[in-house]
């Protein structure tokens, strides 16, 4: 190995400028074992660089190669597998782990202790050696105190020393000068041992004769030591004057500092001071305006306001720490506290007897609006309250009991000077709904002995208006005299209806006109005086006029008790529902009383209130006002709700006279009216749907009883029943146009025009009765399957029994049944539609058709025969219109 160690070197590492220190055989695990050789090398030039090298033979020849170079502080962990037991596997961790197995075990713990020493010596960096005895790395230690690990290793890695380059041109010189030498080797020595001799004796030669000049530099060294000594002594004492120096320096220095700390201290005093007397200093003015102030005045509001304000910010002024520790500042605050006290007592007691005196002032004024439907105006108290506003906001940010308290009392002041101010309005209001009533029960129990009818909750109905007729001809005169009587009575009570209803449109308005200006002043005073903050609510907030079609709302009932507040915008609505806790029931009474004078007062109250609901849900859905209004608007649409029922049940409960003809109901009449008047009263309203509604039950119930009353009418044909009424109905639906009702129009003008046919037909079957019959015959032996041209061979139906039968209605006799055929339709029809002249029209027309219609049986049933009727088409028309022109 030693051998292979110098070739090594020699061939390798020299012409690299290294030095090989340790050398391993190995080949790689596991694989077809081909030996290489791993070397532990440094360089010979500084700095030094370790290198682990990997060595193999050559395959051409009996040469190595360098095959790769790793430096050693690539080296992360060397691995001996076993440290107890001999193996001659080990891993070497560089970028990637390599696997060896040695030649021998020796060999890997020889390079192990290499590797080891060399990492001390030159690198000094944590490589971890695992699995590696530590016998073998102590033994890698030198011994000795003064022999230091680097000296150690140098001693056992240098093997031996090279010669330089210097050395070796001595040598040879020497050797050319003795050509013996290499011959004669002791020879040689023994020269070179002579020369030495001869060199030390000149050496100790030289030494002799300097001894002279060595005492004479042996002399300067004393003397020199002796100035050192001096100049030792004077730095000596030079720093003992430095030491006190310094001394007094670090005394003023020390001093100079507490004088800093002290002056810091002085000035931070002087903030905090400073702070305190800036920020918890109140004025002498502002304590007397709180102790002794005029409340009364402008002038002292405002200097107790300001001097309000000044207390509230000396009060609320953040401390710093330690400052409510002083006495100073706990006296101030106690002071401070006290002064509050005595203010909040005083503004609680001055606005409560402002209170007071204002439910005497204004019960003064409620004499001069008792005659007119106003209510007192409330501004003026308002303005005067309103300068106590930031007080009051100062009391509810510093004492909130009496703040609650004086809220209390105002609402409990209030909510009586209120209820006896509204109480008479409703009642002024309610004189003048009455006034006018008591005068028209004249008329209207006239109308009711006329009619033989009875209204609902002390309405007068079924008045009826004049129509006009589908042609637009005006109506014809009556012709009895309790006809005549009958009209009279019923335009005057119509006229009185429709002014008592436009009277009491007006008032109504008027109360919801005045009611709610007065709400919305009060409940802004309340939000700005008591500082209130009136928020707008959410979308999707439902009020109970939302919801008026039927279900059991909770309404919430004014009884004053005090409902959870969870916001300032409720306690608003609380106060303002205990301030007017009497609007909603004065509302429900005085709409009851305009229900008990005529129910279709309730369409009126209906469109006005509506209005108003939708007016204060624009501007805070959620409002007293609005809430309230909504609750009054649910009680309005049930009493609609109750006339609409009141009208479809009168409809079932009417009788008619069985010796008078029917001519129009009085629920046909009444719906005219009531559809006018609501016409009239919806027009651009906000619940046009209710009507509509409302429409839709009404007309369905006319045309169920119209035909009822037509099934049970003895005196009146039921197709004159039915044809007259749908007419009126359907003059009535056109001329008002109403948008809901147009399917019940066109169902009104088909009734009409079916029963108009049924009727005509029906009529005319009678005037030429044998003819009539006869032609029937001979349809029927047709339909019979025999021919039209040989029906006239049936012995019924030859030409003799044709001509028969025609000899019978002559022009004269034709003329005399179309005359009572009129006077009979003149019987049955009433005056107020005028349909006669129209339905004897259609008369006409119908007996031209059943005139053409014989003509043609005889020409293809009677072909050849010479047989005609006895009159002629135009005799027909000559007929009709002479009957007409005189009658």
């Amino acid at each position: 190995m030693t051998a292979i160690k110098h070739a090594l070197q020699r061939d390798i590492f020299t012409p690299n400028d290294e030095r090989l220190l340790s050398i391993v055989n190995v080949c790689k695990a596991g694989k077809k074992k081909k030996n290489c050789f791993l070397c532990a090398t440094v360089t010979t030039e500084r700095p030094v660089q370790v290198k682990v090298v990997k060595v193999k033979k050559s395959d051409k020849g009996d040469f190595y190669k360098r095959q790769i170079a790793w430096a050693l502080r690539d080296l992360a962990v060397v691995d001996a597998k076993d440290a107890i037991k001999e193996n001659p596997e080990f891993d070497l961790h560089f970028e990637k782990i390599y696997k060896w197995v040695a030649s021998s075990t020796a060999e890997k713990n020889a390079f192990i202790s290499c590797i080891w020493k060399l990492n001390q010596r030159y690198l000094r960096k944590k490589i971890d050696f695992v699995n590696v005895s530590s016998q073998l790395l102590e033994e890698s230690v030198p011994s000795g105190e003064n022999q230091s690990v680097t000296g150690g290793d140098e001693e056992s890695v240098d093997e031996y020393q090279e010669l330089n380059a210097r050395e070796e041109q001595d040598i040879e010189i020497i050797m050319e000068g003795c050509e013996y030498a290499i011959s004669n080797a002791e020879a040689f020595a023994e020269r070179l041992s002579r020369e030495l001799q001869v060199l030390d004796g000149a050496n100790i030669q030289s030494i002799m004769a300097s001894e002279k000049q060595v005492n004479i530099l042996m002399k300067l060294l004393d003397e020199a030591l002796q100035e050192v000594d001096q100049i030792e002594f004077k730095l000596s004492s030079y720093e003992e004057m430095l030491q006190s120096v310094k001394e007094q320096m670090d005394q003023i220095s020390e001093s100079n500092h507490l004088i800093h700390l002290s002056n810091t201290n002085n000035v931070k005093l002087l903030s905090e001071i400073e702070f305190l007397v800036n920020h918890m200093d109140l004025a002498k003015g502002h304590i007397k305006a709180l102790q002794e102030g005029d409340l009364a005045s402008s002038r002292g509001i405002e200097a107790c306001t300001n001097a309000a304000d000044a207390l509230l910010q000396c009060m609320n002024v953040a401390l710093r720490p330690g400052h409510d520790m002083l006495l100073a500042v706990k006296q101030q605050q106690q002071r401070f506290s006290d002064l509050r006290e005595h203010f909040a007592r005083r503004l609680a007691s001055h606005l409560n007897n402002v209170f007071v005196q204002q439910g005497h002032d204004q019960s003064s004024t409620l004499a001069q609006h008792s005659i007119e439907l106003t209510l007192p105006n409330h501004h003026p108290f308002h303005r005067d309250l309103l300068r106590y506003a930031k007080l009051m906001e100062w009391l509810k940010s510093t004492d909130y009991g009496k703040y609650e308290g004086l809220t209390k009392n105002y609402m409990d002041y209030l909510s009586r000077l209120y209820e006896r101010e509204i109480k008479d309005f409703f009642e002024v209001a309610k004189i003048k709904m009455t006034g006018t009533t008591k005068e028209s029960k004249k008329f209207g129990q006239r109308r009711l002995s006329l009619m033989g009818l009875h209204g609902s909750s002390g309405k007068l109905t079924g008045s009826t208006s004049s129509l006009n007729k589908l042609s637009g001809q005006s109506s014809g005169n009556r012709r009895s005299q309790s006809s005549s009587l009958l009209d009279m009575g019923n335009m005057s009570t119509s006229d009185l209806d429709v002014a008592d209803r436009t009277k009491f449109d007006k008032i109504f308005e008027q109360v919801l006109s005045e009611l709610e200006p007065l709400c919305l002043a009060e409940q802004d005073f309340i939000s700005k005086f008591f500082k209130l903050q009136q928020h707008q609510s959410m979308p999707g907030t439902v009020t109970e006029a939302d919801d008026l079609d039927g279900g059991t709302s909770s309404r919430q009932h004014n009884s004053g008790t005090p409902l959870p507040v969870s916001s300032e915008k409720d306690m608003i609505r609380q106060m303002m529902t205990k301030i007017f806790r009497c609007i909603e029931p004065e509302l429900n009474n005085l709409i009851a009383l305009g229900d008990k004078i005529d129910s279709f007062n309730s369409l009126y109250m209906l469109v006005k209130m509506s209005h108003h609901v939708w007016t204060a849900q624009n501007v805070d859905p959620a409002s007293f006002l609005s809430t309230t209004l909504g609750n009054v608007l649910v009680t309005v649409k049930r009493n609609f709700d109750k006339c609409i029922s009141n009208q479809i049940r009168q409809m079932e409960e009417v009788k008619i006279s069985k010796k008078s003809k029917v001519g129009i109901l009085p629920f046909v009449a009444e719906f005219e009216e009531f559809a006018g008047l609501a016409e009239s009263i919806f027009k651009n309203a906000e619940r046009r749907g209710d009507l509509d509604k409302a429409y839709t039950k009404l007309i369905r119930g006319v045309f169920v009883n119209v035909e009822k009353v037509a099934n049970e009418s003895q005196k009146t044909p039921r197709d004159v029943v039915m044809m007259e009424n749908f007419h009126h109905i359907f003059a009535t639906l056109s001329r008002l146009k109403i948008s809901c009702l147009e399917a019940e129009k066109k169902e009104a003008k088909q009734k009409y025009t079916d029963h108009l046919q049924s009727y005509v037909i029906y009529s005319l079957g009678q005037p030429l009765e044998k003819l009539n019959h006869f032609f029937e015959g001979v349809e029927a032996r047709v339909a019979q399957g025999i021919r039209e041209e040989e029906v006239s061979y049936q012995l019924a139906f030859n030409k003799q029994e044709l001509r028969k039968v025609i000899k019978e209605y002559p022009g004269k006799e034709v003329k005399k049944g179309l005359d009572n055929l009129y006077k009979k339709v003149d019987k049955h029809l009433c005056e107020e539609e005028n349909l006669l002249q129209v339905v004897w029209h259609s008369m006409q027309d119908e007996f031209i058709r059943q005139y053409k219609h014989f003509e043609g049986l005889i020409a293809r049933c009677y072909p050849g025969s010479g047989v005609t009727m006895e009159f002629t088409i135009q005799d027909i028309l000559d007929y009709c219109s002479s009957i007409a022109q005189s009658h």
